[in-house]
């Protein structure tokens, strides 16, 4: 038998050996992209505005959150109670929650009977520290006059129920108060006083231009510019502190704006009717019968304080 021949196996080229005898060079793969220096330099700043933005954004929002630490100091712990001074009084709820739990707790301390102006009640606003322990000499002094006297504590202070203090709570809790003393106690609107210390009085003086109804008002050293000590901290220069912050207690606009007597005591080295220094401008701003009376700051000045009462109250409109 013939043997059969072996079989060829062509084997091709590689296309790219062909082509690089053919004189075409071999293809070059492309470089990755470049990031400039200008570019990076951009991110990085736009990165730095970014985390700056977010600093001062969260100092923004602690600023907002605890600025009214600066202003108001209220205490929990009720150290003192008229009963102290020789005071009878009943320690009352109200301003009730929806859970019928009393927003706001104060005292009702009532005239004695047969008190010369045992008509009248004042409705007394404390200032932006302690508590109603605190007030409890105030309380004597106008309870010595022959009034009834409620006095509470605002929402923080106190036993009253816990809320951030601010000026928009303090004007709620003096209405609730007004509508206890006249839904609850059925007291007239024209036998009610409003009285108020320090940054008390500037409320006072707002509640009071608000409610012409009333029989007056009595101004115990109002704050000219409460706000100062929120404004003027170091803090407040980093932030918008007066678009965070909307308490104001402004004096001048409630002023012009009273409707009501009012008798305003300040406190000088020269005690006596019109006798201490220039006028409070709040005070040049009223246009209703007023009075005021600087008192003594070197001694209690209960008496001068006491007679100087009495006497605006005998003057007060009879209803």
């Amino acid at each position: 038998m013939a043997s059969k021949k072996p079989k060829l196996h062509i084997v091709s080229p590689r296309p790219e050996a062909i082509a690089g005898k053919r004189g075409v060079s071999k293809a070059i793969p492309p470089e990755p992209p470049r990031i400039s220096g200008r570019w990076l330099l951009g991110a990085m700043a736009l990165t730095l505005a970014a985390a700056a933005l977010c600093g001062w954004g969260a100092l923004c929002l602690l600023f907002w959150q605890g600025s009214w630490q600066l202003l108001y100091h209220p205490a929990s712990a009720i150290a003192h109670t008229p009963a102290g001074a020789g005071m009878a009084f009943d320690s009352v709820g109200f301003a009730a929650a929806d859970d019928g739990v009393p927003r706001l707790n104060g005292w009702w301390v009532p005239a004695v009977p047969g008190a010369r102006f045992g008509r009248y009640t004042v409705l007394y606003l404390h200032g932006q520290r302690g508590n109603l322990g605190d007030t409890v000499e105030t309380i004597a002094r106008l309870h010595s006059t022959g009034t009834n006297v409620l006095a509470f504590d605002y929402r923080g202070y106190g036993k009253s129920q816990f809320v951030r203090p601010s000026e928009a709570n303090w004007r709620q809790d003096a209405e609730w108060a007004l509508q206890y003393l006249t839904a609850t106690r059925q007291i007239g609107e024209n036998a009610i006083v409003l009285g108020g210390s320090g940054l008390g009085a500037n409320l006072a003086l707002e509640v009071a231009a608000a409610h012409p109804e009333l029989a007056g008002v009595i101004l115990d050293s109002p704050i000219e510019s409460p706000m100062d000590a929120v404004f003027s901290d170091g803090r407040a220069r980093m932030v918008p502190a007066r678009m965070l912050v909307r308490d104001r207690y402004a004096l001048n606009e409630p002023a012009a704006a009273l409707h009501i007597p009012t008798v305003w005591f300040e406190w000088t080295a020269t005690p006596g009717l019109g006798g201490g220094p220039a006028e409070p401008a709040a005070f040049t701003k009223i246009g209703a019968r007023k009075m005021l009376v600087w008192l003594n700051a070197s001694d209690p000045a209960n008496r001068q304080y006491a007679d100087a009462l009495l006497r605006w109250l005998d003057d007060l409109p009879q209803h």
